[in-house]
């Protein structure tokens, strides 16, 4: 017996849900059903007439600011959803009509025409660490941000610290020791000092966090070997295992590069073949530590204190990938340079063997 399956496009909003249905078979196009409170009664009324005939429902929406709520929702009731990537919808070039309605019907049309790309969906615990990982990062912009201002005022009263090291200890001391013309000036130094110093605590405190929570995660042993690499510290790899789960589920290394947007973009045609600067496209999260992380690698190889205590207890196996790595991209790194490459092309390439090795480190869990 055919199942009647109907497929349905869901555009999801703050407070709206704008739903429409297209029914198997291409005979028929999409209809509108109605815009509903974004709110799981109203939808679960909407899906009990949807299926009074006997019917099978297949949902999707678009992924976005509203998070997965309305997917596991959905997939705890029994009920078959996936969340899209908005980036890879199919888009028509002379299509300059854009609105909640023609969004959902084209959804659902596209739908069961099996052209629509899934995104993955971490469990909430993963979410719950992703989370984290995500508010460090924030922090650290912050930091940032409050260091870049500090320099500014600085520099527009012609104060310059002459010391080796900015943002150390002997820095703090000398800021401390400065005394400006007016008490307006005293004021805003003194207000944008503490908020280096409060920003710079409040990194901290998210890394101790993110030590001690992501030990009762099924991704530690993932995140303890990720550390086995060069460059590769606790938060570079809870970011790689928070923002890709199980990196088994790609298939090859290939595919994670390429998820990742590390692969360069291409337009070729017939004879002539042009490669451009990467694609930038996936988690832009993991590809900003990833090229972070191969900075490392412009020193000769070799396996510091520090590398060593992460490998502590982990699987040879695991450390001898690490070490070829290691060997494989220092190398990488001062021929590109030999060859007058730019830096951060450099660091980019290296980067994209980075995550190659990460998912030959994951097949060994």
């Amino acid at each position: 017996m055919v199942k009647n399956i109907k497929y349905v496009g869901l555009d999801v909003h703050k407070n709206s849900i704008v739903i429409s249905i297209a029914d198997s078979g291409r005979e028929n196009d999409p209809r509108y059903w109605g815009r509903i409170d974004n709110n799981t009664d109203q939808l679960d009324k909407v899906f009990r007439k949807l299926i009074s005939d006997g019917s099978e429902l297949s949902c999707v929406y678009e992924a976005g600011p509203c998070g997965y709520t309305i997917y596991r929702y959905l997939k705890g009731n029994g009920t078959d959803c996936a969340v899209i990537a908005p980036s890879k919808i199919p888009r028509q070039s002379g299509d300059r009509i854009k609105n909640d309605r023609r969004d959902s019907l084209t959804l659902a049309r596209l739908h069961r025409a099996g052209e629509l790309t899934p995104v993955y969906v971490p469990d909430q615990a993963d979410e719950a660490l992703r989370d984290l990982v995500r508010a460090r990062d924030d922090a650290q912009k912050a930091l940032r941000k409050s260091k870049q201002q500090l320099n500014a005022f600085l520099l527009r009263h012609n104060r310059s610290f002459t010391g080796k090291t900015m943002w150390s200890s002997a820095c703090f001391n000398w800021l401390s020791d400065i005394s400006m013309e007016h008490p307006a000036q005293q004021f805003t130094l003194q207000e944008y000092i503490n908020t280096v110093e409060d920003n710079d605590k409040k990194v901290k405190r998210h890394t101790v966090q993110i030590s001690e929570l992501s030990k009762e995660s099924r991704l530690y042993p993932l995140i303890l070997a990720l550390q086995t690499m060069r460059g590769v510290s606790l938060v570079v790899a809870s970011t790689l295992a928070a923002e890709l789960g199980d990196l088994k589920r790609f298939e090859t290394p290939s595919q994670m590069m390429a998820y990742l947007g590390l692969v360069p973009s291409e337009s070729s045609s017939g004879p002539k073949v042009k490669r451009g600067s990467i694609t930038k496209t996936g988690n832009g999260h993991v590809r900003r530590v990833l090229v972070e992380a191969a900075q490392s690698y412009r020193l000769p190889a070799r396996v510091s204190r520090a590398i060593r205590k992460r490998q502590e207890g982990v699987p040879e196996k695991i450390s001898t990938i690490a070490w070829k790595a290691q060997v494989r991209l220092c190398n990488r790194y001062q021929q590109l340079a030999a060859r007058g490459k730019n830096a951060n092309l450099i660091k980019t390439a290296i980067a994209r063997e980075i995550a190659g090795f990460s998912w030959a480190i994951a097949q060994e869990l």
